[in-house]
């Protein structure tokens, strides 16, 4: 019987060109979006708080899979995902982030004007309390959560409460997707022990910057998710981790 375990490439370098070879025989991304990340990269030291461009053509591929033309997102940061999104959704379609921070929402804003981008809507206050106010038109297709760890669970509470069959108001569709990003957060998420070697940056920069919970709240996250019956999922181990829950009802 063949094991569920992927086999690992011997080093990193073959990991590297695994992972470029992967993303070069796959779908380009528009020059826009590649320079904007590269800028981001290149000017900011929080940067790693943005996803790849790898995992931005997964993005792309997945919105367009399910013909998503209303895409939420929790977490926008500088608004490379944001940009992302409104690609995959075309002009036809829209946008909304929800951020914590003014500061990373006016740089956000100021990326879109500078790339043309128009179909894209940015929410500042804390998604705790934003989320449950929103009161869209139409359900969104596509619910991307890329924000604060420990509020992973809240937000997906408040997703399929408010979402429930028959809702005139609901915010996912149904056989819509929620994707959440970070969800294996270094693979400690599934082994903490010392035979993973983030364990202890971990444990300092969590109590570098107070995170102490964030672990815990995304295993929390996880098993809600695959013990909800409204839910069917798949978690993916790449980038570090992406939960894929569609939307049943």
């Amino acid at each position: 019987m063949k094991s569920n375990a992927p086999v690992l490439y011997p080093n990193e370098q073959v990991t590297q060109r695994v992972t470029d070879y992967s993303s070069e025989h796959s779908t380009p991304l528009p020059q826009h979006i590649v320079d904007y990340h590269a800028r981001i990269v290149g000017s900011r030291a929080d940067s790693n708080l943005m996803i790849s461009d790898f995992q931005a053509q997964n993005h792309i591929w997945l919105a367009k899979l399910i013909g998503a033309k209303r895409v939420l997102e929790i977490g926008v940061y500088v608004g490379y995902s944001a940009l992302v999104w409104s690609h995959a959704v075309g002009p036809e379609g829209s946008v909304t982030g929800l951020e914590f921070s003014e500061d990373y929402a006016k740089l956000a804003r100021e990326s879109f004007a500078e790339t043309g981008v128009s179909n894209i809507e940015v929410v500042v206050g804390d998604a705790l309390e934003t989320l449950p106010a929103l009161n869209p038109a139409e359900p969104y297709d596509l619910i991307f959560i890329d924000a604060n760890k420990s509020g992973y669970p809240k937000y997906l509470e408040t997703i399929l409460e408010r979402s429930a069959p028959g809702s005139s108001n609901r915010i996912l569709r149904p056989g819509g997707l929620i994707v959440a990003d970070n969800v294996l957060r270094r693979g400690i998420v599934a082994d903490d022990s010392d035979n993973n070697p983030w364990v202890p940056k971990e444990k300092n920069e969590r109590a570098q910057y107070g995170k102490s919970t964030d672990i815990e709240l995304l295993r929390v996250y996880n098993k809600i998710v695959i013990e909800s019956p409204r839910l069917d999922v798949f978690l993916l181990p790449l980038f570090d981790g992406v939960n894929l829950a569609r939307l049943v009802d």
